[in-house]
């Protein structure tokens, strides 16, 4: 009589076992649906301070500076974090752009989150 017994109590596990994958199953879905919710609620407040640069060709446009060794600091607190104006030659459609300074030296392509516009 213990055989059967345990050969029940084997049956109810298993059952229980389902169950408690079924419940698994569904807090896995509950929490991917909060999660994409959480991102696309993060998404929009991002994306409400951020501001599209885009340049024409012509345009004036500063370049922050970049030190090439960034753990030095700038010579003073006081100088300019901007270099320019420089002119957009070429705009890719990347977001890179091709500027030419007042001597007409080209400058490489870069990025334009690095470029400002430049009012005279």
């Amino acid at each position: 009589m213990t055989a059967i017994q345990e050969r029940i109590t084997d049956e109810e596990n298993a059952r229980l076992r389902l169950a408690e994958l079924e419940a698994l199953d569904e807090k896995r879905l509950e929490s991917q649906q909060s999660l994409e919710c959480y991102q696309a609620r993060l998404s929009r407040a991002f994306n409400k301070r951020v501001r599209p640069r885009s340049f024409q060709v012509r345009d004036q446009v500063l370049v922050v500076r970049r030190p090439i060794i960034t753990s030095h600091k700038p010579v003073g607190k006081f100088t300019s974090k901007w270099d320019g104006p420089y002119v957009v030659q070429e705009a890719y459609s990347s977001g890179a752009y091709k500027l030419v300074d007042a001597d007409g030296m080209r400058i490489s392509p870069i990025n334009g989150k690095f470029l400002k516009k430049y009012y005279p």
